[in-house]
Parts: C-alpha cells; structure tokens; sequence
C-alpha cells in the first residue's frame, strides 16, 4: 500500500520565521478596545467590490480592529504590490515570503474600485518589496495616475515602504506623483527597532519623511507610532520631536494589539487617559493634526482627518 501526499494542497506558513518562536501570552483586551463584529449590508457591498476588483487591503491582511466600522461607511485601505511582504516585522500580520511579480493592470483595477465606491478620499499602502530594484515606486505612481483619472475628486493619501537600498530616485518618482498626503509610519521608537523592526532603520524612515518636505515643501506629510511595545513616555516624546523637525504635519498615535501568539507580546495597554495626554503633548509641539486613541490606524477616519488637517494649514496660514 502507497500513501499519497499530495504537498500542493497545504497551506504555506503566513509567517514562516515567527514559527519556531516560543508562543508569547496574550492580554485579555480591555473594554475599550472591544469592537462590534463586521456584518453589516455597507460592509457586504464594500467587500464585493474589493473582491470583484481582485484586490488586497490591509483592513484585511492587517486585521485591523476598525475594519467593520470602515467598510460600512465604504472605506477601504487598498494595499498594492501582492499580499506577500519581503520584511518580518514583529508586530505585523501581513504574509511574508517571496512575492509574485507586479501585475501592471492593478493600478487601473484600484482606480475603477475608487470610482465604483465613489471615494472622496482614497488610502493607498503597500508591503515592502525589497526583491524590486526601484522598492515598487514606478507602480505606486501608475497608481496614483490612474486614481487621478479615474475619479479626479478624490483626494490621494499613500502610505509607502521606506525604500530602503533604492536610488533616491525611486523616493522622488513617488513624491512627485503628487499624493495630496505622504505618510510613512516610524512605527516605533529607535531603541526598539532591532526586535520590532529589524528589516528596517529608523533614520532611513525620519530621512524619507523630510526628503518629502525638501522635494514638495506644501505637501502634507504623516506618520504614525504604535504604543504598548515597551517604549517610555520620554522615548515617545523624542519620536515626536524627530517628527516635527523633519516637518511631519500629521502624527497618528494608537495601541499595538498581538496579532498572534507568535508576534511580539503587548506590554500594556494604553489607557485612553494617556493618549489624551500624549495628543495635547504633540499638539503643543506643532503638529497641524493629531489622532491619538487606542484604536487608531493610519487610514482610520482618514478623509475626516484630512478635512481637518487642509483647514489647520489655512488657519495658521491666515493668523
């Protein structure tokens, strides 16, 4: 008798270099981290259209906690470039391996969805793609384009990789695709990068936010910190320090939840007392706009925010 095993219908690891860690315990998550449970008819249709689009968000492949509430409202963060990342950052969900080569039709694919979901104000990010010689920069300004053409009414925030070992070249293609925001998320602080993002360097992150501000000095720029990894109030402070003399308008502030097991383990969680706190902090510092919550995302109440973040600017501009 031979037995058959067939190796094609197993499902490959979604992190093949977090599984040989020691599981890490889980907190029980307070009660002001608890959210309803996606099912509702807005979220049904947003989710047809991404899936009709054959696309990727990172509402998805994140796990975000506000997915629900976004995708009822129509808002999706569309994620370009595969679903497969070549880093391993501790704290991110995303699959990580070897991705599959750029599919060219994609940035018209997203731009058809934008006009579809009648978004007027559209969240673009992408996994790191380190195996491309320009970081994917040529098809996150294709994107944009297409965006551009497709629904000239809406307003383009990008959430890029940092470009680390790229030309500067690759950087400058997609800040003169002229997004109306730049965000690229530091993440973290300085001390904890080597077990929280190791792939990456917090100086190459800072340097790529202020090259933005050299190259479109009216260009909104963003970037987001997760707390509750083990950072000090102090360290956190510095970070927005760092922000504000790179020129970051708009700093995003909310609490790192586990994804698995597997992931770095959660310190603590932030009350919502402190990040009240840490936003009156960088308010005082300068920033045009803060989100600060525990359940707050990059691409969480975007377009609102930046609403907001466009009347800030005229507000100082006429004091």
């Amino acid at each position: 008798m031979t037995l058959v095993i067939d190796n094609t219908r197993l499902r490959a690891a979604r992190h093949p270099e977090k599984q040989a860690r020691p599981d890490s315990p889980r907190l029980a998550k307070p009660p002001w981290l608890r959210v309803k449970a996606p099912g509702s008819a807005g979220y049904g249709e947003t989710r047809r259209i991404v899936k009709s689009h054959g696309l990727v968000t990172v509402c998805e492949e994140a796990a975000c906690p506000n997915i629900g509430e976004c995708w009822t409202k129509s808002h999706a963060t569309m994620m370009i470039m595969g679903g497969v990342c070549t880093r391993a950052c501790a704290f991110c969900n995303v699959a990580t391996g070897r991705p599959d080569p750029l599919d060219p039709t994609e940035p018209e694919r997203v731009a058809q969805a934008v006009a579809l979901m009648g978004l007027r104000h559209v969240v673009i990010t992408s996994v790191d793609r380190d195996d491309l010689a320009d970081g994917g920069a040529a098809h996150f300004a294709a994107t944009v384009a297409a965006i551009r053409a497709a629904a000239p009414g809406a307003t383009i925030e990008i959430l890029t990789p940092d470009f680390m070992r790229k030309p500067v070249a690759a950087a400058e293609l997609v800040i003169d695709s002229a997004p109306d925001v730049f965000n690229h998320n530091l993440e973290t602080v300085p001390r904890l990068y080597p077990s929280i993002r190791p792939g990456a360097r917090y100086y190459q992150s800072l340097r790529l936010l202020e090259r933005v501000k050299e190259r479109s000095p009216s260009m909104f720029t963003k970037s987001g910190l997760m707390v509750g990894l083990g950072e000090s109030r102090e360290e956190v402070m510095q970070v927005m320090d760092d922000m504000r003399c790179a020129g970051v308008d708009f700093i995003t502030i909310g609490q790192y939840l586990q994804p698995t097991r597997k992931h770095a383990p959660i310190d603590r969680f932030v009350p919502p007392e402190e990040f009240a706190g840490l936003e009156t902090v960088a308010r005082a510092k300068g920033f045009l706009m803060v989100s600060a919550s525990p359940l707050t995302r990059s691409s969480h109440h975007a377009g609102e925010d930046f609403a907001r973040l466009r009347e800030a600017r005229l507000a100082l501009q006429a004091a």
